[in-house]
């Protein structure tokens, strides 16, 4: 894939490279920014490809905010595995009050197509995610286009469940944290669907992990962990919405509930090796 990459900074990380990176994308119309970890395996052997994972970053957070706060790349660098995240919304669109308003626009981009004006001439997440951003990481980067993982948080939890049933094959493996397993009902997605996607609740339910659940789609077994003191657990994130409807389903599900650990990156970098060894056991045919 030909495309102009700028390279914001470069950092020395456990042997090997924190980068962070900047383009044109095509899908969004706009300047688009994302963050790699390359393992120091990656620099030691320049024909061999090694297995990647996509990481979503919830409300509010930018292509830095996992690589900085995660502590995800000493176990990666272990592992050999090449991590990615990216912005979670278009920025500087010049749409009326884009940031006006945390839980939706600016930095809630919910890993979708827009379909509502004026929203859908630039957020269109869902393709950048799934398309344009992994063709520059196969295109760019030494990753395994048959070893690919996805993952996130919040927000991101929500996209990396709904990606992974929407794209089945695109993902060979999938874990979150603290998803929001069943948008259509909380505030935070209802906000968000009826904006970018119209008034019509079937619409939004192509976009709800669960529901997606219960009309037959499948994904690889997922890893969920979820914190008991996360002030947003019982009003926007419904794991057991979840739980039930894989239950239903035949749908395997490892979730774990974690007594006394809220929703931010304490509770993330605590587990966050244990997300890792469960990519990679699934992109190594079990090889841990």
């Amino acid at each position: 894939m030909t495309i102009k990459l700028e390279t914001r900074s470069q950092h020395r990380c456990f042997d090997g490279v924190q980068g962070y990176y900047q383009h044109h994308s095509e899908i969004i119309n706009l300047p688009m920014r994302f963050s790699v970890y390359q393992p120091p395996q990656a620099a030691a052997n320049g024909v061999q490809r090694f297995p990647v994972l996509f990481f979503l970053a919830g409300l509010t957070c930018t292509e830095e905010t996992f690589m900085i706060k995660a502590g995800a790349q000493r176990f990666a660098a272990e592992l050999g595995l090449i991590l990615v995240s990216m912005d979670t919304s278009p920025r500087n669109t010049g749409i009326p009050g884009e940031a006006d308003d945390w839980e939706f626009g600016a930095g809630a981009g919910f890993y979708l197509d827009a379909t509502e004006s004026p929203w859908s001439r630039y957020f269109c997440m869902e393709s950048y995610v799934t398309r344009e951003l992994r063709d520059i990481i196969l295109a760019n980067f030494p990753a395994d286009p048959e070893r690919v993982g996805i993952f996130g948080h919040s927000m991101g939890g929500h996209g990396a469940l709904t990606l992974a049933l929407r794209h089945p094959g695109l993902y060979q493996s999938v874990s979150a944290f603290a998803p929001i397993a069943a948008p259509t009902q909380c505030l935070w997605g209802q906000k968000a669907f009826s904006r970018y996607l119209g008034e019509f609740p079937a619409n939004w339910r192509k976009h709800d992990a669960t529901a997606l659940i219960e009309a037959g789609h499948r994904l690889p077994v997922p890893l969920i962990d979820q914190g008991l003191s996360d002030p947003f657990l019982n009003d926007q994130l419904h794991p057991a919405s979840l739980e039930t409807a894989c239950q239903k389903a035949g749908q395997a599900l490892i979730l774990r509930r974690h007594a006394g650990y809220d929703h931010g990156y304490f509770f993330i970098s605590t587990f966050i090796e244990d997300h890792l060894r469960h990519h990679h056991a699934r992109l190594t045919s079990g090889s841990l």
